[in-house]
């Protein structure tokens, strides 16, 4: 291939499937799982932050009991990781593409990727990072990131992937990577590409890995 090609993948909706997390929430909230399903499903079609799902339902602090939802919750199990995603790291890996994984996630995800055996050569959280997406610093900080691991990296090297169109399509591509649009979860499938931002669109991560020289082709 010449320069390195990079692969970085976000976590939620990605890697991971987040029903267990969303139910640990409604549960300790005393929402009816249904209730909390449909409400997120409404904000995200509005293009509102999914912290407005739990204001509507009059939970105006819901980080207040985040350290009661992640006792319930316990951390990543093997049940959450979606069916295609450890053969699509490994896939890219074997086709020649260096592998990445960045996300907004709290710092401890990571060890409990690892802990699943997630395990690629880069691999941060936005806690730990000090930036979120869809600030463009988080996609700077992710290159000096990948670049630690041999030759400089350029944003064209890279191909994110994630679920969000306004958290992970439109940032990626204004920071410029190669934006990949995955559709699944409730961003993934109510949220529309309206600019045009995503340099590939795929519907499982199995599909990624057959097309991934697509993300290129544009």
């Amino acid at each position: 291939m010449g320069q390195p090609r990079w692969y970085c993948l976000d976590v939620g909706e990605t890697l991971i499937d987040e029903t267990r997390v969303f139910a640990t929430w409604a549960d300790l909230l005393g929402i009816p799982r249904f209730t909390l399903a449909a409400v997120l499903g409404g904000v995200v079609a509005r293009g509102q932050d999914y912290l407005d799902a739990f204001r509507a339902l009059g939970v105006e602090d819901p980080f207040a009991r985040m350290a009661e939802v992640e006792a319930r919750y316990g951390g990543f199990a093997e049940s959450d990781l979606y069916p295609d995603a450890r053969s699509c790291l490994e896939g890219l890996a074997e086709a020649g593409y260096r592998v990445a994984v960045i996300a907004n996630q709290p710092a401890r995800r990571g060890a409990e990727l690892r802990a699943l055996g997630i395990a690629p050569p880069v691999m941060a959280m936005s806690e730990a990072m000090g930036v979120r997406k869809p600030d463009l610093a988080f996609f700077s900080a992710a290159l000096e990131l990948m670049s630690g691991e041999g030759p400089p990296v350029e944003p064209g090297d890279v191909a994110y992937v994630g679920d969000r169109v306004d958290n992970d399509v439109v940032p990626a591509s204004a920071a410029g990577l190669r934006a990949v649009r995955l559709r699944r979860g409730p961003w993934g499938y109510l949220q529309a590409d309206e600019t045009g931002a995503a340099a590939l669109t795929v519907d499982s991560l199995d599909e990624l890995l057959e097309r991934a020289d697509e993300a290129w082709a544009r």
